[in-house]
C-alpha cells in the first residue's frame, strides 16, 4: 500500500505541439497520479480515450475563464507538483516577426504581448492562491533565448523578443514574492530550442538537422529538468540542455 501523498501535474496550452508532448510525458510518469490539461479546444482523441486520461478543462483565455479553471483546480487537484504554461505566439496569418523598425504595428505588437506575456502572468496570478508554505512544485513557462537582452546580437523580431524579455521579468518578480510565501515553489523560464511545430515551421530552413527538435524530445528534457531543480527561491532561465541563458 502506497502511503505517499498524491501528486498531480498541470499543462496549460495542452493542445499545442509542445503542450501535447509535455502532457503525454506527464501521463507516462509513474510518479504523477493525476494530470490536468487546460486548452481552448477539446481533448484530442488519443488523450480522451487513454487509459490514464487527463482531466481536461476548457478555457477561452478570458480572466473569468482562467479564474473558473483555477477554482476547479483548487477544489480537485491534489498535490500539484508540476505546472507548465505552454501558451505562445510567433506568427499567424496577420503577423510575422518584424525585420526592421518600419515593420512594427500596434495591433500585431499587442497581440504578441497579450499571448506571450499577459496570459502567463494571468495564470501566475490565478494559481498563486493554490501555493502555500508546504507546497512542493516546479512551475515552468516557455520562454526563449531571444528574450535575452545580453544575448541579442542579431536584432529584429521586436515584439517576440520584447514579449519574452517581459515574461522573464514577470517570472523573476514572482519568484521573489513566492520565495517569501511559498518557498517550495520553483519557477523556470524554459527555452525549448527550435522545435518542429507550426510555431517555428516558417523559420526552420537554416536550422541544422540536429538542432531541430521533436516536441517529444523537448518534453522529455523539460520533464527531467523539472525534477532536478533546487527550491532556492530564484528563477531559473535555462535551455533544453539545462544550460543557463544570460539575462
Amino acid at each position: 500500500m502506497n502511503d505517499s501523498p498524491p501528486s498531480s501535474a498541470l499543462v496549460i496550452g495542452a493542445s499545442g505541439g509542445i503542450g501535447a508532448a509535455v502532457l503525454a510525458a506527464f501521463l507516462a510518469d509513474p510518479d504523477i497520479d493525476e494530470v490536468w490539461a487546460i486548452s481552448r479546444s477539446n481533448a484530442p482523441a488519443e488523450f480522451a480515450t487513454a487509459e490514464k486520461a487527463p482531466r481536461w478543462l476548457l478555457c477561452d483565455n478570458s480572466e473569468k475563464s482562467i479564474a473558473d479553471c483555477a477554482a476547479k483546480l483548487k477544489s480537485g487537484a491534489s498535490g500539484l507538483r508540476r505546472i507548465v504554461i505552454c501558451s505562445g505566439i510567433l506568427h499567424n496569418e496577420r503577423l510575422r516577426p518584424e525585420k526592421s523598425l518600419e515593420t512594427m504595428h500596434r495591433a500585431a505588437m499587442l497581440e504578441v504581448l497579450e499571448i506571450n506575456t499577459v496570459l502567463p502572468a494571468l495564470w501566475l496570478s490565478a494559481l498563486a492562491p493554490l501555493f502555500g508554505r508546504d507546497t512542493n512544485c516546479v512551475l515552468a513557462a516557455l520562454s526563449a533565448r531571444v528574450g535575452s537582452i545580453e544575448d541579442n546580437r542579431l536584432g529584429g523580431w521586436y515584439s517576440y523578443r520584447a514579449s519574452k524579455a517581459a515574461l522573464n521579468m514577470l517570472m523573476q518578480t514572482a519568484s521573489i514574492e513566492l520565495a517569501r510565501r511559498a518557498p517550495g515553489v520553483k519557477l523556470l523560464a524554459f527555452h525549448p530550442g527550435t522545435t518542429d511545430t507550426p510555431l517555428s515551421e516558417p523559420f526552420q530552413r537554416n536550422v541544422p538537422e540536429d538542432k531541430l527538435f521533436t516536441p517529444g524530445f523537448v518534453a522529455e528534457r523539460l520533464s527531467a529538468l523539472m525534477g532536478t531543480l533546487p527550491k532556492d527561491g530564484e528563477l531559473a532561465y535555462l535551455d533544453w540542455d539545462s544550460q543557463p541563458i544570460p539575462w
